[in-house]
Parts: structure tokens; C-alpha cells; sequence
């Protein structure tokens, strides 16, 4: 049985590397803007 398991695991990653050769890498999720505070008191003054 651990034999068939390591066979359907081997399969499974040639098949998920075959499937990213032929339709190229899997797209990755854009991160997250992080907003970045500024101080405007100092460009309204002058």
C-alpha cells in the first residue's frame, strides 16, 4: 500500500510540473499595499 502512495505522489508532481511547462507557473496573488502615514502639516505651511 505504501508503495502505491509514493507511486500516486510521484505522479501527482510530474503531472504538476508537465501542467506549469506547458501553461507556465501558478500566478501568485499580488500582496497587499501597506499604507504609509504622512505628515502633510508640514508641506500646507509654507
Amino acid at each position: 500500500m505504501e508503495y502505491i502512495e509514493r507511486v500516486l505522489e510521484k505522479i501527482k508532481h510530474w503531472a504538476g510540473k508537465l501542467i506549469e511547462a506547458i501553461l507556465g507557473p501558478e500566478m501568485q496573488p499580488e500582496p497587499e499595499l501597506i499604507p504609509i502615514p504622512v505628515d502633510d502639516r508640514l508641506r500646507r505651511s509654507r
